[in-house]
């Protein structure tokens, strides 16, 4: 199995960043207090070295893992670890009987990413979980509720790590800067104001990741930190860079034809729209390509001004699958006379892209508990779905509630036109505004 070390000058190897960093008491684990502090379930199954078998549930680098391990070197019980990537039913057996050569001394038995063992692997452990030959600790980032037997999940207690926030995540960047025997104190590092907050941000919730980019930056700029220069946000900016494709200048004719279709389709002009799609076809150009961008205009600039245009492109490009050449071109030549004489909207478009941004730069927010799931006891113990009310069941077929987490309530996406049938998506997105209100005062 690849360590992902790399080798140091002195040829010997040095372990990455985020396995250096790695808390190695429990005082050091951030993030987890709810788990962690005096008098919470691990602080005290481990001050008494009498631990239940346990489901780690978490997100990636919330320290689920790094638990394990501080487990392990403080127990006195014998430790094993497991991968279920790795290891199979024949590597639970040896563990198994190891254990049983052991007692009376326990063992306790770490499973990482336990959900990849499938149900009838999963089904090796029971008999020795509820015999206590093993004391299992399993670490997974999938619901347990999904991911587990029943059975097994029955004998286990569950441990909700959660994600870290980004003011954690920046006191462990700090942290790695500042130690000079674990982290990167030695290089004498210099850092931008709000680089650190930066990468941070970009983690969202994942202290791997971050120590990872960390490190990297590190390394991309080690002849600048020698010099005594600063790691500065535009180093990182053009570490994260993204290449785009460049079209081939051979093409340059293609793109400026679909360009110009574009353009006068959006200028509602039918006439030039016929034209430059003439040209195109003239030019022996693919009719399933102008087909696909007649479908993304159709939701790109016209969206839900007359939702019949994207039913309109659709059948186009099924006309034309269908008929092929010549035969099919009428079908979109009938689709661009239609987009270019429907109303106009680019709102679905920008509402999505002020939406993704805000998705990008909120990180991993959790859906209010009250529309969850909860198909399962444990999700109802942890209150998925309380409270919950049916709009069905309420006058008007509306309940005036809060679907967005708690950091966005009342943001705006969606801001319909006057034109087309988006006047009538105001009229309704108005009323339900009203009776939100009217609900509220």
């Amino acid at each position: 199995m690849t360590t992902g070390r790399q080798p140091s000058a002195s040829g010997s190897t040095i372990p990455p960043l985020a396995d250096r960093m790695r808390p190695l008491d429990l005082s050091e684990l951030l993030g987890q207090e709810h788990l962690t502090a005096p008098g919470k379930l691990i602080y005290q199954a481990m001050a008494v070295d009498r631990l239940p078998s346990l489901i780690l549930w978490g997100p990636p680098g919330s320290g689920k893992t790094t638990l394990a391990r501080i487990i392990a070197a403080r127990t006195a019980q014998r430790f094993e670890a497991l991968s279920a990537v790795l290891d199979g039913v024949r590597e639970v057996r040896a563990v198994v009987e190891r254990a049983k050569a052991a007692q009376p001394q326990g063992t306790i038995l770490f499973v990482d990413e336990i959900h990849r063992f499938n149900r009838a692997q999963q089904d090796a452990f029971l008999p020795f979980v509820e015999q206590g030959t093993i004391i299992l600790i399993g670490a997974t980032t999938e619901n347990p509720s999904f991911a587990l037997n029943g059975a097994l999940l029955s004998r286990c207690r569950v441990a909700v790590l959660n994600p870290l926030n980004a003011d954690t995540i920046r006191r462990l960047l700090e942290r790695a800067v500042e130690d000079a025997e674990r982290g990167l104190g030695g290089l004498h590092l210099h850092l931008e104001a709000g680089i650190l907050p930066a990468i941070a941000d970009l983690a969202d919730g994942d202290a791997r990741y971050a120590l990872n980019l960390l490190e990297v930056l590190t390394g991309l700029y080690r002849a600048e930190i020698a010099a005594g220069q600063p790691l500065t946000l535009e180093g990182l900016r053009q570490a994260l860079e993204r290449r785009a494709l460049l079209h081939d200048r051979v093409g340059e004719a293609h793109y400026n034809l679909i360009s110009a279709l574009h353009k006068s389709l959006r200028g509602s002009d039918v006439d030039a729209a016929l034209y430059w799609l003439a040209r195109m076809v003239q030019g022996g150009e693919d009719g399933l390509y102008i087909a696909r961008r007649l479908i993304r205009f159709a939701s790109e600039d016209i969206g839900n001004a007359d939702p019949q245009a994207l039913t309109i492109a659709l059948a186009a490009k099924e006309s034309y699958h269908f008929l092929g050449s010549p035969e099919g071109e009428l079908a979109l030549a009938q689709a661009v006379v239609y987009l270019a004489t429907a109303p106009k909207s680019n709102s679905v478009y920008t509402a999505f892209g002020r939406a993704t941004e805000c998705a990008a730069s909120s990180g991993s927010l959790a859906p209010p508990l009250h529309i969850r799931n909860a198909p399962t006891r444990l999700m109802r113990e942890l209150g998925y779905g309380k409270d919950y009310r049916y709009p069905h069941d309420h006058e008007e077929g509306y309940v005036a509630e809060e679907y967005l987490p708690e950091p966005l309530r009342g943001t705006r996406f969606y801001q319909p036109v006057e034109r087309g049938f988006e006047r009538e998506i105001a009229r309704r997105l108005a009323y339900w505004q009203r009776l939100k209100s009217r609900a509220r005062s």
